[in-house]
């Protein structure tokens, strides 16, 4: 059926089914809103220990998943390369939720960071994971970590055979034994420590490749590996050259999209029936989760056809304007093209609850979808304050600047608001914690660290750029562009 449109209803079906917030913080997600994208096959397998992912590309989401036995059965289920079973042994190593008898929190871990190597300790939390339960367990002192971390390092024999043992009769009943880490920049405050402390974290990863069945997995930001300190290790390679990146392209952005209005609990069929209608999709379930159709996840001109269904097809007046299935998600991307699930979401909930065109025929109209575009950088910028907040003390004085533009206009406002002086002062208050790493070399150090965040983005004539999910919501202009939100 050709030139299908959806009923108006089907913005109560977007706003319903997407969170207004869709940070884990350690919460297990709902079965029926787990999105399993295929190309995260790769990063879940137990062979791959070291996974990379930008805030809000999935690293807690899957930290959190792992751990539920009901998620990976689901994940055993749709994606059978990945290697995870229901079976598949998962317990934590660190992460953002409390547990100190599974392994210290940060000031705890700063504190053992001063006395022990930091090998030393995740190889302690390691061995503790995986005799947990076991009678060998009983040889483990309980008094503390300091008391666990000595007899591990006195004890390299024991150690050894426990952790031979423990392979061998995991390898006997083909099981695996995730041992999981992930919030790692909440291990420290200050980037020499944090990054002592991830280094020790890779020595572990590197160590534990000579066993069958014990995988610790880690999941970073791209940011902790951009330093040449962590891996200044004999053998660092054979961990980065394995390491496997969650990234969302657009059909899995779509994927998950369709995962949410599918299974929305009130009115879902409404989204389902459409489909089925048009484009004859046919849906199936595992267990109560309606799981999207193969053409719906993989296929762009399917896709597309769909979102123009609710959108329609340009976002303007005629096709000059762009097509919203691709405007959107070009519109969201960093300087590195990532987009995150999260804004992309964000977005398109923000265009549902916009006021509708009585003149427009569509559900969502693409000034809505310009609209769900401050929203998403608005929450984005959120995420780089509570992240990075030097990154606040630098942009905030290059609103209203138009880019691209050359850098020295960047650097006469730093100049010019003595902010760089003042982001020295704020460093030796500590009220800015992990400062920017090459602060030292001026201005251009800090070109390049914000450019590794990808915030600004390098053009070939050396230009300075802004993705518009930054430059939005830091106050910046372009010519044609998203209008910027105003900065309180």
């Amino acid at each position: 059926m050709k030139d299908y449109r959806f009923p108006q209803e089907i913005r109560d079906v977007i706003r319903d089914a997407l969170p207004q917030d869709t940070a884990v913080f350690g919460q297990t997600p709902d079965l029926k809103y787990t999105f399993t994208p295929t190309g995260h096959s790769r990063a879940l397998h137990p062979d791959a220990m070291l996974v990379s992912g930008i805030r809000g590309a999935g690293k807690s989401f899957w930290w959190t998943v792992l751990q539920s036995e009901e998620h990976r059965r689901m994940v055993a289920h749709l994606l059978p390369k990945s290697d995870i079973s229901e079976n598949t042994k998962v317990s934590v190593g660190f992460g953002e939720r409390s547990s100190p008898d599974d392994y210290p929190g940060k000031d705890t871990l700063v504190r053992l960071s001063e006395e022990f190597d930091p090998r030393q300790i995740w190889r302690s939390i390691t061995v503790r994971q995986v005799i947990k339960g076991k009678a060998e367990d009983l040889l483990l002192p309980t008094s503390g970590w300091v008391d666990t971390i000595k007899w591990v390092i006195d004890h390299p024999e024991d150690v050894e055979r426990l952790l031979f043992k423990a392979d061998q009769e995991l390898d006997k009943a083909s099981v695996h034994r995730l041992i999981l880490f992930d919030a790692l920049d909440r291990t420290a405050d200050d980037w020499p420590t944090m990054l002592k402390i991830i280094r020790g974290l890779l020595q572990v990863l590197l160590e534990f490749r000579s066993y069958k069945r014990i995988r610790p997995k880690a999941f970073v930001r791209p940011d902790h590996l951009e330093d040449t300190k962590p891996i200044d290790f004999p053998d660092s390679s054979k961990i980065l050259s394995q390491k496997v990146e969650l990234r969302w392209p657009r059909t899995e952005l779509y994927g998950l999209l369709w995962q949410y209005l599918s299974n929305e609990p009130n009115q879902g069929r409404l989204f389902r029936e459409g489909c089925q209608s048009f484009r004859n999709l046919s849906w199936n379930q595992y267990r109560e989760v309606w799981t999207v159709p193969d053409k719906m996840r993989t296929e762009e001109e399917v896709q597309k056809e769909i979102f123009h269904s609710i959108t329609g097809p340009w976002m303007g007046r005629d096709r000059r304007r762009g097509f919203p299935y691709t405007w959107l998600p070009n519109h969201l991307g960093d300087a590195s093209g990532q987009v995150s699930p999260r804004s992309f979401l964000s977005a398109i909930r923000q265009a549902s609850e916009d006021n509708p065109r009585s003149e427009y025929v569509y559900a969502l109209y693409y000034e809505s979808i310009k609209r769900g575009v401050q929203e998403a950088s608005r929450i984005r910028v959120r995420e780089m304050q509570e992240d990075y907040p030097w990154v606040d003390i630098l942009l905030k004085p290059l609103s209203g600047l138009t880019v691209p533009c050359r850098f020295a206009e960047i650097s006469r406002r730093w100049e010019d608001g003595n902010i760089l002086n003042r982001l020295q002062h704020d460093i030796s208050s500590a009220a800015v914690k992990l400062p920017p790493v090459h602060l030292k070399e001026g201005a251009n150090g800090i070109r390049q660290d914000i450019e590794t965040l990808g915030v600004f983005e390098r053009m070939t004539d050396d230009r300075v750029n802004l993705p518009d999910v930054y430059r939005v919501g830091y106050g910046l202009g372009r010519k044609g562009g998203v209008k910027a939100v105003a900065r309180k």
